[in-house]
């Protein structure tokens, strides 16, 4: 068995060895050989839905080897970029974890009265997910159920859950680094990634905002327990000052290489996100502290997810364009349409256990080819939105079912019965906005 992880764990660093030195002849194909080899070595591991996934990918590959083999070389350089992107955000995620900030900044982000509380957990969230992806879930969650070990089920822990559903499910509308933004531009590459921040960052603080009004009302007389101030002020801001910095130092040297170097912008996040790693790896050695890397065996779902969407998309794109026609395009009326029902989209196939970079990539694969180049915006902001209302209001998210499983609280109970208003409110908004901006700016 040990043999087995090892085996596995060393496949996946391959393979994000291979994306990350992909622009070389060959080196696409052999990567995504890797990543199939580690997937089937992981398949008792598999859930359902990767099950049906793979079994998806590999039907439309013999189908492809028969009918468009001349599709397979760009799809596996695909599966092999986006692989090395959602490895290298992991391991990011696993060695900022063992952060000592980690535990000043969720005690700080439960202070202050309800209200203050309920935002910071969720503006918290938002920002530990960017550089944590799903780690910023485990630590919040784990605060929480010391709360509730403490106080029992209140309703201080349950909108603290609220905010830090909310706060994950705000990361893939906004964040530089999240794979919604990188499977967008991927899928819809005439979309530039800044433009579609600035729209989608003040829609996400929007969402956060408003998810204030749609939480329980707390006794405000009930003191949360927490520890002494800090001497000064800094000391209260330094992890935060840190943190940030990090995210910082990763974003401007993403935009540096997708801009000025011309890179496509997940390449450009994964060796962004690499190099962080890197440096990270020499500070710990340079303090004597353990450097050593964690193992990629328990990674096989996230392998299928991401890579074989990857792989999907693309073939799915071809055949939708082989199919429709190189001059296919839909009446004028229907794109602002469909950038309304795109959010809808998503957030029903969550709720039918269906991952958003699944819905994502058909999507994108189909719609990003036809879509009028001027008004891409639109597309791209009903995806993002789609994408982070999913992650936080549907039950079968992977945010949803770890918060479950730390705190106890149902991931159905808080999907239809915490947040459900809340998100219908907010799919009309988004799908109103991608409506009206695909109609203005086509």
């Amino acid at each position: 068995m040990h043999l087995l992880l090892s085996t596995r764990s060393g496949l996946a660093y391959a393979a994000l060895g291979a994306g990350i030195l992909s622009f070389l002849p060959g080196v696409g194909e052999l990567g995504a050989v890797l990543v199939f080899a580690a997937i089937l070595l992981g398949w008792r591991d598999l859930r359902w839905v990767s099950r049906m996934l793979l079994v998806l990918v590999v039907l439309t590959l013999a189908l492809a080897a028969v009918f468009t083999p001349s599709a397979l070389p760009a799809a596996a350089a695909s599966m092999t970029r986006l692989t090395a992107l959602i490895l290298t955000v992991m391991l990011l995620s696993a060695m900022l974890g063992r952060s000592a900030d980690l535990g000043a900044i969720s005690r700080q982000v439960f202070a202050g009265s309800p209200i203050v509380r309920y935002y910071g957990v969720a503006f918290g969230t938002g920002f530990l997910s960017m550089p944590l992806n799903f780690g910023s879930v485990g630590v919040m969650a784990t605060m929480i159920r010391g709360e509730m070990d403490d106080r029992g089920d209140t309703a201080t822990t349950r909108n603290a859950s609220r905010g830090v559903l909310r706060g994950f499910g705000a990361s893939p509308i906004f964040s530089p680094l999240s794979i919604s933004i990188v499977l967008t531009i991927t899928f819809v590459p005439a979309l530039k990634s800044w433009e579609l921040i600035a729209v989608s960052l003040p829609l996400a603080v929007l969402y956060l905002l408003v998810g204030g009004v749609f939480r329980e009302p707390e006794q405000p007389d009930l003191p949360v327990p927490g520890p002494a101030e800090p001497v000064s002020r800094l000391q209260r801001l330094a992890p935060w000052l840190r943190f940030a910095g990090i995210i910082g130092a990763i974003c401007v040297a993403t935009f540096s290489l997708s801009g000025a170097f011309d890179l496509s912008y997940s390449r450009a996040v994964t060796l962004s996100c690499f190099g962080a790693v890197l440096v990270g790896l020499a500070v710990r050695k340079a303090r004597g502290a353990p450097a050593q890397l964690p193992s990629m065996a328990p990674m096989s779902n996230e392998l299928v997810i991401v890579g074989g969407s990857a792989f999907l998309g693309t073939l799915i794109s071809v055949f939708a364009a082989q199919w429709l026609g190189a001059g296919f395009s839909l009446p004028g009326w229907a794109y602002p349409v469909a950038a309304f029902s795109v959010p809808w989209v998503f957030f029903l196939g969550g709720m039918l256990g269906f991952n958003p970079i699944v819905t994502g990539t058909l999507t994108g694969g189909v719609l990003g080819p036809i879509w009028p180049v001027g008004a891409v915006l639109g597309l791209g902001m009903a995806m993002v939105a789609g994408w982070g209302l999913t992650t936080a209001g549907t039950p079968y998210s992977a945010n949803s079912l770890l918060l479950e499983r730390l705190t106890g609280y149902s991931a159905r109970d808080a999907a239809l019965r915490w947040n459900l208003w809340m998100s219908v409110c907010c799919l009309l908004v988004s799908g109103l906005l991608a409506g009206s901006l695909t109609l203005v700016l086509s």
